[in-house]
């Protein structure tokens, strides 16, 4: 949950530095405070990550993307936000090193994976959503792929939410929409999904594999790991 709570809070960091801190002006600012509703985080959390964005004695955080091949040649793909780029690369590095990786240059592997923006929005059990209707309405928006999914909580609470995924371009059509039509929206992002056959590896292997996922989002100026590796059965 702490690391939730950092990753959305540096999100939430950019956004208000990019956008300004306004929610009404600024749709990602928006969309990040819902999720950062959703996933409980403190009110004082939240409120501390935007007035960050205006003070001076922080680092500029940016939005940085590493790209590096694992062992056993499984495809890597790294966003950071940091405020010390020299420091984050060098820690990346260490971690490819250690586990028999290497980082490579930019576009080396980003070709493997489509950038995507994805939105979850929470179904009222009172008011069902049509989801072949909701699909077609937003087919318009640039969503390419819209799904129902059951959520179940610690307490065994089970939900259902509808995900929406469209290229990255369509975010804000599609967070338009979503809010213009009085959606309660959990989430709204980006993700990277890879677009070449994902990779099985032997159980050795993938040990070490996970050694080097770990390592990496262990790293507090990491926000995603995407990989080519086939999830384990």
């Amino acid at each position: 949950m702490a690391r939730v709570f950092t990753k959305l809070g540096k999100e939430i960091t950019i956004a208000v530095k990019n956008g300004g801190p306004d929610v009404v002006g600024n749709p990602r600012l928006r969309a990040l405070i819902a999720e950062a509703k959703a996933e409980q985080m403190p009110k004082e959390n939240i409120e501390r990550a935007i007035k960050k964005a205006t003070d001076k004695s922080v680092g500029d955080f940016k939005e940085i993307v590493y790209e590096g091949f694992g062992p056993f040649g499984i495809a890597y793909l790294v966003e950071a936000a940091t405020d010390n780029n020299t420091r984050t690369v060098a820690n990346v590095r260490s971690y490819f090193t250690k586990c028999g990786g290497s980082l490579q240059t930019s576009g080396s592997v980003a070709f493997m994976f489509d950038h995507k923006c994805v939105f979850r929005i929470k179904e009222d059990p009172a008011k069902p959503i049509d989801i072949d209707e909701l699909e077609l309405e937003l087919i318009d928006y640039g969503a390419e792929e819209v799904f129902k999914q059951e959520v179940e909580d610690e307490d065994e609470n089970v939900t259902v939410e509808v995900c929406i995924y469209g290229d990255y371009t369509a975010y804000g059509q599609i967070q338009k929409y979503i809010e213009e039509n009085g959606y309660e929206m959990l989430s709204g992002g980006f993700e990277r999904i890879p677009n070449v056959d994902l990779k099985d590896v032997t159980p050795e292997q993938r040990a070490t594999l996970d050694k080097l996922t770990g390592l990496i989002e262990d790293d507090e100026d990491v926000t995603n790991v995407y990989t080519t590796l086939k999830p384990a059965d």
